[in-house]
């Protein structure tokens, strides 16, 4: 396991999320991060169920307090700033889609003001082809699959414009080939737009694939 505070100190990049002492504590445990991620790297975390993993990614997004330690991006630090003013985009398990929308809504919702410009709208219908779910723009949540419902939040999450990306699960109701071509687009979107992402997965193979850091926690 490595998470890359030493590399990073060898190199002149600053790193675009620095996660200093990190403490946190639910219920009967206290978990202690520390974590440098430079633009364009994907860190995926491991660990048992019930070691801490989501809670982590909640701690990063604002919505689990912190006992101690500090989360800065780019420079400016998140400890005191509510979710929404967070630059981060979260995908939840649950993948909260708003049920009386359709998908094209759901998905234009991820961008200022619902209103991707032409670049942006682009790029989710480039994305939406690669994943197999380019003819369901028109449908409700509700007529979805699991795995067509994981695709699609997959993409208004990575692609909103926000530097930082926490992904918790977002591979699993996907069969091995998709899951492997979701991997790929998640890893090459991520390096070409210089954000980061931290993937929480059970999966060794992504890892393997994936990872620019491995987090086991």
């Amino acid at each position: 396991m490595w998470t890359g505070v030493a590399l990073l100190s060898e190199l002149n990049t600053s790193p675009l999320l620095y996660v200093n002492n990190l403490r946190l504590r639910v219920g009967g445990h206290d978990w202690h991060h520390h974590l440098q991620v430079l633009p364009g790297e994907l860190v995926v975390v491991m660990g048992a169920s019930g070691s801490g993993k989501t809670s982590l990614l909640e701690a990063l997004a604002g919505f689990l307090p912190i006992q101690s330690g500090s989360i800065l991006i780019e420079g400016q630090a998140m400890e005191q700033l509510p979710p929404e003013q967070r630059p981060i985009s979260l995908l939840f398990q649950q993948q909260n889609f708003f049920e009386h929308l359709p998908v094209i809504e759901n998905l234009q919702l991820g961008f200022p003001k619902a209103r991707p410009n032409a670049a942006q709208w682009q790029a989710v219908l480039d994305a939406c082809q690669l994943l197999q779910v380019e003819g369901l723009l028109q449908r409700l949540p509700s007529e979805l699959s699991g795995g067509q419902k994981q695709r699609l939040a997959l993409i208004r999450t990575v692609l909103r414009p926000q530097p930082v990306v926490l992904l918790d699960e977002p591979f699993s109701a996907l069969d091995d080939a998709m899951r492997q071509t979701a991997g790929q687009w998640l890893k090459q979107t991520i390096k070409v737009a210089g954000q980061v992402a931290l993937l929480v997965s059970h999966r060794q193979e992504d890892a393997d694939t994936l990872a620019d850091q491995l987090l086991l926690i």
